[in-house]
């Protein structure tokens, strides 16, 4: 028993594919309650409506978070030209319409190099960035605006697929502080039209791979098994 102790006592990292719709602290809070640990902590948030690899972190193992944050991540997903939202996803409603028949291979190709090195990118309102002490999406969903300071981020790769146009799928490779709705607000207005994110998936932070997460609720089963706790709870 004394050695299973210490071996919680010493925590782990956790990779787990977030669910859509539940934010990352939803999954830190639930495996906190339900696998009984004591501290835990994820590296790197996701959006409610974004799905893929969350890196969390229990016990001393906390002490790491900061590390895996500052990671290269990697990321799949959908932009869909022709309509905007101000949450840029479909968290809100459409709020406006733009042509799409005047873009082009030639103009999504250009588009998207521009991207590419580092950049320069203003958050989305709806996000987790403070601004006087609050959180933007907070001020954004009273209906209130502020003033959003750019941040320098690197973009050392941007693929897309045009072929179910005006869907783009798309595959990115970032620095840590890139916000993929911001790139795909931008990209709208750069082929002169306006896009939001249908789909979004974080594939690797560093050289954790989405293929190594574990389901939420395979992997409370199964700590809860190694614990000796009752997996029916």
């Amino acid at each position: 028993m004394t050695n299973e102790i210490n071996a919680v006592d010493e925590g782990e990292v956790i990779l787990i594919n977030k669910p859509l719709k539940w934010t990352s602290f939803d999954v830190a809070n639930k495996l906190k309650y339900a696998c009984k640990f004591k501290k835990i902590g994820h590296a790197g948030t996701l959006d409610p409506l974004a799905t893929g690899l969350l890196i969390l972190c229990t016990g001393k193992k906390t002490k790491q978070i900061d590390s895996y944050q500052a990671q290269e991540k990697e990321y799949t997903g959908t932009l869909v030209l022709g309509k905007t939202t101000p949450s840029i996803d479909l968290e809100t409603e459409f709020d406006a319409e733009f042509p799409i028949k005047h873009i082009t291979a030639e103009i999504l190709e250009n588009a998207r190099t521009q991207f590419l090195g580092n950049i320069e990118q203003v958050p989305p309102i709806y996000s987790a960035v403070k601004v006087d002490g609050e959180r933007l999406y907070k001020k954004a969903r009273r209906g209130e605006t502020a003033e959003i300071k750019k941040r320098s981020v690197e973009i050392s790769l941007f693929e897309i697929d045009a072929a179910s146009f005006p869907a783009i799928n798309f595959r990115i490779v970032c620095s840590k502080g890139t916000y993929i709705r911001s790139i795909v607000r931008d990209f709208g207005q750069m082929v002169n039209s306006g896009a939001y994110m249908s789909a979004l998936c974080r594939t690797r932070i560093g050289s954790f791979e989405l293929s190594n997460a574990w389901n939420l609720t395979d992997f409370i089963y199964q700590k809860r098994i190694e614990l000796k706790l009752p997996v029916d709870e």
